[in-house]
């Protein structure tokens, strides 16, 4: 088995948005899984698909394996830091409001056969 990986760090997208995403493209075809995420509505559809590209050409790089031989074999969404703001609220008080990052890594596969 042929594997190949890329990984994005720090991206400003929550973790739990980001897996609803990364859900639909995991066990596809490239060709299936790029089509799903040019046409996701969320930011975290355009952002894994540049990972996703990025993982294909190291495959196509390191390997010599067609485009098409190619499928997702793993897709994981990590937490990353956490930037942590304050809000200003009535009375003089505040609440926090988290921004969270997320770390994306997409490993691709091919029949070792192919």
């Amino acid at each position: 088995m042929l594997e190949a990986k890329a990984q994005t760090k720090h991206l400003r997208v929550p973790p739990r948005k980001a897996r609803l995403v990364a859900d639909m493209i995991r066990g596809l075809k490239i060709e299936e899984a790029t089509l799903q995420l040019q046409f996701c509505p969320q930011k975290t559809g355009r952002l894994l698909l540049k990972t996703l590209d990025s993982a294909v050409a190291n495959a196509e790089m390191r390997f010599s394996v067609q485009r098409r031989d190619l499928f997702v074999k793993e897709v994981r969404v990590d937490a990353g830091s956490v930037m942590k703001r304050a809000k200003s609220k009535s009375k003089g008080g505040r609440v926090p409001v988290m921004k969270r990052t997320s770390h994306f890594t997409v490993v691709v596969g091919a029949e070792e056969g192919k």
